[in-house]
């Protein structure tokens, strides 16, 4: 029987190095029964490795990987791929050409023919496609190939389930539907997910945790509200979206800016800070007569912009700004239809919950 309290993989310590160089650096997770749990972060930074490892095709230099209370790989222990009872999904789906789907999905399993065409139709089903069992890989749509590797994967019924980069081949519109049916699938099945990508949108939609991986290392962990929400520094911030940043020197644990003071807490007196904030956080006000509105404890004061550059962008509009101090650059988006005219002047306020204070990185 499942127990949902002990973690389906742990991953403990990993360090993977090439010629004397760390690729895979002290990295630590767990993925529990059911749960989708996203390594994130930029091409090269160590994802894919990591993902290799623990697929057993590659081996670490240190550290300890343990399925359902198993030690797998260790510095004295390391089963082949086929004994870890993990599943592997990549973008490739690596679909056999001259086996049916019924076929592509059994293929690999043990048991009678019987038994193992049923599991292949009873997966068929649960991915809406048992009425193409009989079809070949090239008659079916790069979705329907999609779900076809799902099915395939999720036969022999893994523990794990290993994920690199699944769904970059497929088209846009079909993308979150796939993704969507995908995850139900996988839950259901109460396999844990560990999901290797570089899209945040797509990290956000699917995961329960995110690791957030950088020059091999995970720089942060934790649910996506909190990850988005609380970033532990201005990098982290910027992967997940635009950022405008302002700069100011601490004094007593306030930086006097344009837009007000802000708390730095904990931060050196004459130390630099860099205050960031998403363009959709930005407020904009009219400009009345060379005067803006009152500062508020929510918005602090506000201070004065041209516009450079409007753009509408379907669901919202994009408009850059010039600021009256040190020139600097911002960038505001707001819902629906807002096109000032490059000259406008107007007046932006910062949100101060939405402001993120960091020491500045030279």
């Amino acid at each position: 029987m499942q127990n949902d309290t002990v973690p389906r993989l742990q991953v403990s310590n990993l360090v993977r190095e090439f010629q004397g160089q760390r690729v895979v650096d002290d990295v630590s997770l767990e993925v529990m029964p059911g749960q989708v749990t996203c390594l994130l972060g930029p091409s090269g930074c160590g994802k894919s490795t990591t993902l290799r490892i623990i697929a057993g095709v590659d081996r670490q230099t240190e550290g300890t990987l343990v399925v359902d209370g198993e030690t797998v790989s260790s510095d004295r222990i390391h089963l082949p791929p086929e004994e870890r009872s993990i599943g592997l999904m990549f973008q490739d789906f690596a679909l056999f050409p001259h086996l049916s789907v019924v076929d592509n999905v059994g293929f690999g399993l043990q048991g009678s023919r019987k038994a193992k065409r049923a599991r292949a139709l009873e997966l068929l089903e649960r991915v809406g496609l048992a009425p193409d069992a009989e079809k070949y890989p090239h008659q079916l749509s790069g979705g329907e190939q999609q779900r076809v590797a799902l099915a395939r994967s999720l036969a022999p019924r893994p523990r794990v389930m290993l994920m690199d980069e699944p769904f970059s081949g497929l088209d846009n519109r079909l993308r979150d539907g796939i993704r969507d049916d995908t995850l139900e699938v996988l839950k259901d099945e109460g396999t844990a997910v560990l999901l290797v990508t570089h899209e945040p949108e797509e990290a956000m939609r699917m995961a329960d945790s995110i690791a957030l991986m950088r020059g091999g290392r995970i720089v942060q962990q934790g649910a996506p509200y909190n990850v988005y929400n609380a970033p532990v520094d201005k990098a982290a911030a910027a992967f997940f979206s635009d950022i405008n940043v302002i700069s100011g020197v601490v004094e007593g644990a306030l930086t006097a800016t344009p837009f007000g003071q802000f708390l730095a807490p904990g931060v050196p007196n004459g130390q630099r800070v860099e205050i960031a904030i998403r363009p959709q956080h930005l407020r904009i006000d009219f400009d009345r007569s060379g005067k803006g509105p009152l500062p508020t404890p929510q918005d602090g004061t506000p201070a004065r912009g041209t516009v450079q550059r409007s753009r509408f962008m379907g669901a919202e509009s994009l408009v850059e700004f010039r600021m009256d101090f040190d020139d600097v650059m911002l960038k505001a988006k707001v819902p629906g239809v807002f096109m000032p005219k490059p000259g406008t002047v107007l007046w932006l306020s910062l949100r101060r919950d939405r402001c993120f204070v960091f020491p500045a990185v030279d």
